[in-house]
Protein backbone atom coordinates (compact mmCIF):
# COMPACT_ATOMS: atom_id res chain seq x y z
CA UNK A 1 0.00 0.00 0.00
CA UNK A 2 1.01 3.60 -0.65
CA UNK A 3 -0.66 5.84 1.73
CA UNK A 4 0.25 9.68 1.85
CA UNK A 5 1.09 10.77 5.24
CA UNK A 6 -0.97 13.26 5.04
CA UNK A 7 -4.31 10.82 4.66
CA UNK A 8 -6.79 9.95 7.05
CA UNK A 9 -7.24 6.57 7.39
CA UNK A 10 -9.83 4.80 9.88
CA UNK A 11 -8.14 1.67 11.92
CA UNK A 12 -11.18 -0.09 10.76
CA UNK A 13 -10.87 0.12 6.87
CA UNK A 14 -9.64 -2.87 5.07
CA UNK A 15 -7.55 -2.02 1.96
CA UNK A 16 -5.90 -4.43 -0.13
CA UNK A 17 -2.22 -4.53 -1.25
CA UNK A 18 -1.54 -1.86 -3.87
CA UNK A 19 -4.05 0.35 -2.44
CA UNK A 20 -2.69 3.86 -2.95
CA UNK A 21 -4.37 7.02 -1.03
CA UNK A 22 -3.48 10.37 -2.27
CA UNK A 23 -3.13 13.28 0.54
CA UNK A 24 -6.33 15.20 2.23
CA UNK A 25 -8.37 11.87 1.10
CA UNK A 26 -10.39 10.35 4.17
CA UNK A 27 -11.12 6.67 4.13
CA UNK A 28 -13.71 5.94 6.95
CA UNK A 29 -14.76 3.46 8.83
CA UNK A 30 -16.31 0.13 7.32
CA UNK A 31 -14.87 0.71 4.05
CA UNK A 32 -13.59 -2.29 2.10
CA UNK A 33 -11.01 -1.24 -0.78
CA UNK A 34 -9.53 -3.89 -3.55
CA UNK A 35 -6.22 -4.05 -4.94
CA UNK A 36 -4.68 -1.41 -7.05
CA UNK A 37 -7.53 1.04 -6.70
CA UNK A 38 -6.27 4.27 -6.57
CA UNK A 39 -7.93 6.61 -4.32
CA UNK A 40 -6.33 9.99 -5.45
CA UNK A 41 -5.73 13.24 -3.26
CA UNK A 42 -8.89 15.09 -1.49
CA UNK A 43 -11.34 12.35 -2.09
CA UNK A 44 -13.52 11.23 0.65
CA UNK A 45 -14.88 7.48 0.88
CA UNK A 46 -17.32 6.66 4.10
CA UNK A 47 -19.13 3.42 4.66
CA UNK A 48 -20.39 0.89 5.27
CA UNK A 49 -18.51 0.88 1.20
CA UNK A 50 -17.24 -2.41 -0.34
CA UNK A 51 -14.70 -1.29 -3.61
CA UNK A 52 -13.21 -3.61 -6.03
CA UNK A 53 -10.21 -4.11 -7.47
CA UNK A 54 -8.15 -1.83 -10.30
CA UNK A 55 -10.29 1.39 -9.57
CA UNK A 56 -9.63 4.92 -9.47
CA UNK A 57 -11.19 7.73 -7.61
CA UNK A 58 -10.13 11.09 -8.83
CA UNK A 59 -9.73 14.89 -6.51
CA UNK A 60 -12.68 15.93 -4.72
CA UNK A 61 -15.40 12.61 -4.93
CA UNK A 62 -17.43 12.08 -2.62
CA UNK A 63 -18.30 8.42 -2.19
CA UNK A 64 -20.35 6.00 0.42
CA UNK A 65 -22.15 9.11 1.85
CA UNK A 66 -25.69 9.04 3.54
CA UNK A 67 -28.38 9.37 1.13
CA UNK A 68 -29.83 12.45 0.21
CA UNK A 69 -33.58 10.95 1.16
CA UNK A 70 -35.60 12.61 4.09
CA UNK A 71 -37.00 9.22 5.03
CA UNK A 72 -33.51 8.05 5.86
CA UNK A 73 -32.79 8.08 9.56
CA UNK A 74 -29.46 6.31 10.10
CA UNK A 75 -30.06 2.79 8.66
CA UNK A 76 -27.12 0.61 8.09
CA UNK A 77 -27.32 0.69 3.98
CA UNK A 78 -24.13 0.29 2.13
CA UNK A 79 -22.40 1.04 -1.43
CA UNK A 80 -20.97 -1.74 -3.62
CA UNK A 81 -18.68 -0.71 -6.21
CA UNK A 82 -17.08 -3.15 -8.41
CA UNK A 83 -13.97 -3.32 -10.56
CA UNK A 84 -12.12 -1.00 -12.92
CA UNK A 85 -14.33 1.81 -12.70
CA UNK A 86 -13.06 5.38 -13.29
CA UNK A 87 -14.59 8.25 -11.08
CA UNK A 88 -13.39 11.67 -11.53
CA UNK A 89 -13.53 14.93 -10.33
CA UNK A 90 -16.45 15.63 -7.71
CA UNK A 91 -18.79 12.82 -8.19
CA UNK A 92 -21.02 12.04 -5.66
CA UNK A 93 -22.23 8.13 -4.99
CA UNK A 94 -24.75 7.77 -2.47
CA UNK A 95 -25.58 4.45 -0.53
CA UNK A 96 -29.14 3.15 -0.18
CA UNK A 97 -31.97 3.54 1.79
CA UNK A 98 -33.37 0.66 3.66
CA UNK A 99 -37.07 1.45 1.59
CA UNK A 100 -34.93 1.02 -1.48
CA UNK A 101 -33.18 -2.24 -0.94
CA UNK A 102 -30.35 -1.09 1.27
CA UNK A 103 -27.86 -0.94 -1.43
CA UNK A 104 -26.14 1.25 -4.42
CA UNK A 105 -24.67 -1.15 -7.07
CA UNK A 106 -22.26 -0.08 -9.34
CA UNK A 107 -20.32 -2.60 -11.60
CA UNK A 108 -17.37 -3.38 -13.38
CA UNK A 109 -15.58 -1.04 -16.08
CA UNK A 110 -18.05 1.91 -16.01
CA UNK A 111 -16.59 5.83 -16.77
CA UNK A 112 -17.96 8.14 -14.56
CA UNK A 113 -16.74 11.52 -15.48
CA UNK A 114 -16.88 14.18 -13.58
CA UNK A 115 -19.86 16.21 -11.12
CA UNK A 116 -21.67 13.09 -11.85
CA UNK A 117 -24.52 12.21 -8.99
CA UNK A 118 -26.00 9.14 -8.36
CA UNK A 119 -28.08 8.89 -6.03
CA UNK A 120 -29.39 5.97 -3.80
CA UNK A 121 -30.24 2.63 -4.64
CA UNK A 122 -29.08 3.40 -8.18
CA UNK A 123 -28.34 -0.16 -9.99
CA UNK A 124 -25.09 0.14 -12.46
CA UNK A 125 -24.45 -2.37 -14.65
CA UNK A 126 -20.98 -2.71 -16.72
CA UNK A 127 -19.19 -0.66 -19.39
CA UNK A 128 -21.53 2.36 -18.68
CA UNK A 129 -20.34 5.78 -19.68
CA UNK A 130 -21.69 8.82 -17.64
CA UNK A 131 -20.68 12.21 -19.22
CA UNK A 132 -19.99 15.21 -17.50
CA UNK A 133 -22.81 16.54 -14.76
CA UNK A 134 -25.22 13.83 -15.45
CA UNK A 135 -27.12 12.74 -12.67
CA UNK A 136 -29.40 10.05 -11.52
CA UNK A 137 -32.33 10.46 -8.82
CA UNK A 138 -32.74 7.52 -6.73
CA UNK A 139 -33.22 3.96 -7.79
CA UNK A 140 -32.70 4.23 -11.31
CA UNK A 141 -31.66 1.44 -13.07
CA UNK A 142 -28.73 1.70 -16.07
CA UNK A 143 -27.97 -1.44 -18.25
CA UNK A 144 -24.46 -2.62 -19.69
CA UNK A 145 -23.29 -0.24 -22.65
CA UNK A 146 -25.69 2.80 -21.54
CA UNK A 147 -24.14 5.98 -22.53
CA UNK A 148 -25.68 9.37 -20.77
CA UNK A 149 -24.35 12.78 -22.33
CA UNK A 150 -23.24 15.38 -20.57
CA UNK A 151 -25.80 17.39 -18.17
CA UNK A 152 -28.51 14.03 -18.67
CA UNK A 153 -30.98 14.30 -15.85
CA UNK A 154 -32.81 11.11 -15.02
CA UNK A 155 -36.20 10.92 -12.80
CA UNK A 156 -36.10 8.40 -10.03
CA UNK A 157 -37.13 5.32 -10.99
CA UNK A 158 -36.37 5.08 -14.48
CA UNK A 159 -34.90 2.32 -16.31
CA UNK A 160 -32.00 3.11 -18.49
CA UNK A 161 -31.87 -0.07 -21.32
CA UNK A 162 -29.08 -1.38 -22.65
CA UNK A 163 -26.87 0.02 -25.75
CA UNK A 164 -28.71 3.37 -25.01
CA UNK A 165 -27.82 6.85 -25.15
CA UNK A 166 -29.02 9.98 -24.53
CA UNK A 167 -27.71 13.17 -25.86
CA UNK A 168 -26.61 16.40 -24.26
CA UNK A 169 -29.15 18.13 -21.55
CA UNK A 170 -31.85 15.58 -21.91
CA UNK A 171 -34.32 14.74 -19.48
CA UNK A 172 -35.75 11.30 -18.75
CA UNK A 173 -38.69 11.12 -17.05
CA UNK A 174 -39.85 7.46 -18.34
CA UNK A 175 -37.82 4.83 -19.68
CA UNK A 176 -35.55 4.58 -22.02
CA UNK A 177 -35.43 1.25 -24.31
CA UNK A 178 -32.45 -0.83 -25.52
CA UNK A 179 -30.57 0.47 -28.52
CA UNK A 180 -32.20 3.47 -28.43
CA UNK A 181 -30.95 7.42 -29.27
CA UNK A 182 -33.09 9.88 -27.19
CA UNK A 183 -32.35 13.54 -26.72
CA UNK A 184 -34.58 16.49 -25.51
CA UNK A 185 -36.22 18.23 -22.53
CA UNK A 186 -38.16 15.92 -21.96
CA UNK A 187 -36.82 13.66 -24.30
CA UNK A 188 -37.45 11.92 -27.17
CA UNK A 189 -36.61 9.06 -29.75
CA UNK A 190 -34.78 10.16 -32.08
CA UNK A 191 -33.59 6.90 -33.77
CA UNK A 192 -31.30 3.72 -33.51
CA UNK A 193 -27.93 3.60 -31.11
CA UNK A 194 -26.80 2.26 -34.85
CA UNK A 195 -23.23 3.56 -34.57
CA UNK A 196 -22.96 2.29 -30.97
CA UNK A 197 -23.99 -1.21 -31.68
CA UNK A 198 -21.56 -1.06 -34.90
CA UNK A 199 -18.61 -0.34 -32.29
CA UNK A 200 -19.88 -3.02 -29.79
CA UNK A 201 -19.86 -5.74 -32.28
CA UNK A 202 -23.56 -5.95 -33.67
CA UNK A 203 -24.24 -8.00 -36.64
CA UNK A 204 -25.52 -5.48 -39.80
CA UNK A 205 -28.17 -8.41 -39.77
CA UNK A 206 -28.91 -8.01 -36.12
CA UNK A 207 -28.46 -4.44 -36.82
CA UNK A 208 -31.30 -4.42 -39.24
CA UNK A 209 -33.78 -6.46 -37.17
CA UNK A 210 -33.32 -3.98 -34.33
CA UNK A 211 -34.09 -1.08 -37.24
CA UNK A 212 -37.44 -3.01 -38.12
CA UNK A 213 -38.01 -3.07 -34.10
CA UNK A 214 -37.44 0.45 -33.65
CA UNK A 215 -40.13 1.46 -36.44
CA UNK A 216 -42.87 -0.93 -34.74
CA UNK A 217 -42.12 0.57 -31.35
CA UNK A 218 -42.27 4.20 -32.55
CA UNK A 219 -43.19 4.86 -36.06
CA UNK A 220 -46.96 2.55 -36.76
CA UNK A 221 -48.91 4.45 -34.88
CA UNK A 222 -49.32 1.03 -32.42
CA UNK A 223 -50.44 1.23 -29.04
CA UNK A 224 -47.26 -0.15 -26.71
CA UNK A 225 -49.36 -3.24 -26.20
CA UNK A 226 -49.98 -3.74 -30.38
CA UNK A 227 -46.42 -3.07 -31.07
CA UNK A 228 -45.25 -5.43 -28.25
CA UNK A 229 -47.11 -8.28 -29.73
CA UNK A 230 -45.35 -7.30 -33.22
CA UNK A 231 -42.40 -8.12 -31.24
CA UNK A 232 -42.92 -11.00 -29.44
CA UNK A 233 -43.00 -12.34 -32.90
CA UNK A 234 -39.48 -10.73 -34.37
CA UNK A 235 -37.71 -11.91 -31.34
CA UNK A 236 -38.17 -15.44 -33.00
CA UNK A 237 -35.40 -14.03 -35.31
CA UNK A 238 -33.07 -12.32 -33.16
CA UNK A 239 -32.17 -12.82 -29.57
CA UNK A 240 -31.35 -8.89 -29.12
CA UNK A 241 -35.03 -8.34 -29.81
CA UNK A 242 -35.75 -10.73 -26.71
CA UNK A 243 -33.64 -8.00 -24.90
CA UNK A 244 -36.40 -5.15 -25.76
CA UNK A 245 -39.32 -7.43 -24.95
CA UNK A 246 -38.03 -8.12 -21.42
CA UNK A 247 -37.38 -4.71 -21.00
CA UNK A 248 -40.89 -3.27 -22.44
CA UNK A 249 -42.69 -5.86 -20.21
CA UNK A 250 -40.79 -5.42 -16.73
CA UNK A 251 -40.87 -1.49 -17.33
CA UNK A 252 -42.53 0.50 -14.45
CA UNK A 253 -42.75 3.91 -15.75
CA UNK A 254 -43.65 3.07 -18.97
CA UNK A 255 -41.23 4.19 -22.09
CA UNK A 256 -40.29 7.53 -24.20
CA UNK A 257 -42.32 7.39 -26.95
Amino acid sequence: MSIDSRAVVDSSASLAPGVSVGAYSIIGAEVEIGAGTTVGPHVVITGPTVIGKENRFYSFSSVGDDPQDKKYAGEPTRLEIGDRNVVREYCTINRGTKQGGSVTRIGDDNWIMAYVHIAHDCLIANNTVFANNASLAGHVKVDDFAVLGGFTLVHQFCSIGAHSFSGMGSTLSKDLPPYVMASGNPATPRGLNSEGLKRRGFSSDAIRVLRQAYKILFRSGLTLAQALEKLKILEQEKEEIAVLVSFLEHSQRSILR
